[in-house]
């Protein structure tokens, strides 16, 4: 009897790729999708690698697919835009050995700073799209999406989203298919994407993609089911649980494959049903299409495009259920703060104290824009922080910046920071850059990157030396300091910011968070020296709070012994101790 196991569906895309015979893995962490890179790592047989960011992770996989072994890249939807150029390319290309990318979208906007819909970049890059609905079809369709690549030489997409990858239900386990290596031939004309071979390529790919429309219409990943033919429901992926749950006798067609459309099979659904629902989320995708063949069809007149779909939605939406969505109990609002000991609350109390404007980034550090910090201005995208700077001064003047930093992570910098301080260098800028180096990938879960020392295996890796890297590229002023070396680092600010040159400051302290790492002193409060000043609070470190007297009470449990609230008292009313000792 098969082995049957509850799974995650990023687990049970880790586990397709595993089953599909892929031979190299590479990807960039980012949630929803981190999770299928630290499953894929536990089967020896795969090779799998953090990669600096998306594209490279997709141009690792594109080589290993050309030389004749299946290759998988996984990231999040915002990842999706860096790896976009060798994407669009690579579907001219097409595939030797099969060549998936899982791309994980984020309706409802959990942990991102957008809420795009991959299929429609995969529309523009003429790339076909499977979308699994749970965590059985996660594996299914993985593997299934290996054979169409293979079949049809394409690259192809599998979608996910946060509810998919992050939810739980049994998967079937089957062994592993080892797939016979395929030779590589040197073929110019299909991999060398100059303007004269795309040429007859993109032909190719119209091809390709108008076949895969009507051979879509069989694949057995569209489940059609006739019941109630008063209404019928098109979906894909997750939506089709709602629908299940709430309209049970409805007829329903499930999309496995979401691009291209299979347009006969569509006809023929909405040809037997009398009114016809399209229910997905995010963008009108498949709602445009249908209409433009004539089908009539209610879709975003009465469901929305902004965030994520619900069993709720679907009631009030068709069953025009009057629902009392209202909370039964009142759960006081918990705002997203910096953890206890955090190096970046240290960083961020300085630049507010110097009333510095920061330029920011994606990472934990963002929380530097919100009470009671307010210091970060600005968030784009990954290594945007220091490129905005660049702009700023280039549109201001140099003066204009001298209360400004760009502030970014290792991992953030690793990623693109490093291509937008060589643009700064290139361009004759001026500003000063705040690498926040706490030695991990840490707002999706500490992964490894390219300068901690360690691959996504743990294997000792050569560690890239961000204070080199900094002045290979020209750069005079590269300082280090400890992230809570408040004295240092007000002092260096200051200096750095006042210079009409590129400075780096390199503030070295790691996650408070990281494994293994000790805390062995607490911070504790002296009552009898407590003015009630609040000084020791401004930072916002949840492991401080007033007592009703006006002093303060610091919770010993909470406390990493960071010493920064010790730091900022005027008093000598708060003491750093060994842990347990009074």
């Amino acid at each position: 009897m098969a082995e049957k196991k509850i799974m995650l569906g990023n687990e049970a895309i880790a586990r397709g790729a595993y089953e599909a015979g892929v031979k190299v893995s590479a990807a960039y962490p980012g949630t929803p999708s981190t999770e299928i890179s630290e499953n894929i790592v536990k089967y020896k047989e795969i090779y799998a690698e953090w990669s600096p960011n998306e594209k490279v992770a997709m141009e690792v996989a594109i080589g290993a697919s050309i030389s004749g072994v299946r290759a998988m890249a996984s990231m999040k939807h915002v990842g999706v835009n860096v790896a976009s150029d060798p994407l669009f390319t690579v579907s001219y290309i097409g595939a030797n050995g099969g060549l998936v990318l899982v791309a994980a979208d984020d309706p409802g906007l959990y942990s991102s700073q957008n809420e795009q819909d991959t299929r429609c970049v995969a529309r523009a890059a003429l790339v076909p799209v499977l979308e699994p609905s749970d965590s059985q079809e996660a594996k299914d369709f993985v593997k299934f999406a290996f054979e169409i690549s293979e079949q049809y030489d394409t690259p192809v997409i599998v979608r996910t989203t946060t509810r998919l990858s992050h939810s739980q239900s049994p998967v079937i386990l089957e062994e592993r298919i080892e797939v016979e290596d395929k030779p590589y031939e040197r073929n110019i004309r299909k991999n060398v994407m100059m303007p004269g071979n795309a040429i007859g390529r993109h032909i190719h790919v119209e091809n390709r993609m108008n076949q895969l429309e009507v051979d879509g219409c069989t694949f057995p990943i569209n489940k059609v089911e006739y019941n109630d033919t008063k209404i019928g429901f098109i979906t894909a992926g997750i939506e089709y649980h709602y629908i299940k749950e709430v309209c049970p006798d409805a007829s329903v067609l499930k999309l496995g494959i979401v691009n291209p459309l299979p347009r006969k099979l569509i006809e023929e659904f909405a040809s037997k049903v009398d009114t016809l629902y399209i229910f997905e989320e995010l963008e009108p995708v498949i709602e445009e299409q249908v209409k433009s063949w004539g089908i009539k069809a209610i879709g975003k007149e009465i469901f929305t495009r902004q965030g994520e779909y619900s069993a709720n939605l679907l009631r009030k939406a068709v069953l025009k259920q009057d629902l009392d969505l209202t909370p039964q109990a009142q759960v006081p609002a918990r705002p997203p703060i910096l953890c206890p000991g955090c190096p970046h609350r240290s960083v961020f109390s300085v630049l507010k104290k110097l009333k510095i404007h920061a330029a920011g980034d994606i990472g934990c550090y963002t929380l530097g824009a919100v009470a009671p910090l307010d210091v970060i201005d600005t968030t784009v995208c990954m290594g945007a922080s220091i490129s905005t700077l660049h702009g700023m001064e280039k549109a201001k003047g140099k003066e204009y910046i001298k209360n400004w930093v760009a502030v970014i992570g290792d991992s953030t910098f690793m990623h693109t920071g490093i291509n937008s301080l060589m643009n700064m260098v290139y361009n004759n800028g001026t500003g000063t850059v705040v690498i926040l180096d706490n030695s991990i990938t840490a707002m999706t879960g500490h992964q490894d990157n390219a300068s901690t020392g360690k691959t996504l295996q743990g294997e000792v890796a050569n560690a890239i030396d961000i204070a080199t890297l900094c002045k290979a590229i020209n750069i005079k002023n590269v300082i280090e300091i400890d992230a809570f070396d408040l004295v240092g680092l007000e002092r260096i600010l200051k200096e750095e910011v006042a210079k009409d040159e590129i400075s780096v400051i390199i503030t070295k302290s790691p996650c408070v968070l990281i494994k293994g790492i000790k805390f062995p002193n607490v911070c504790k409060p002296i009552s009898g020296k407590c003015k009630k000043c609040g000084m020791c609070l401004k930072p916002g470190c949840p492991a401080l709070t007033k007592n009703e007297d006006g002093t303060i009470a610091i919770d010993e449990m909470m406390c990493n012994g960071c010493g920064l609230c010790k730091q900022l008292c005027k008093f000598d009313a708060i003491d750093c101790i060994e842990r347990g000792k009074n």
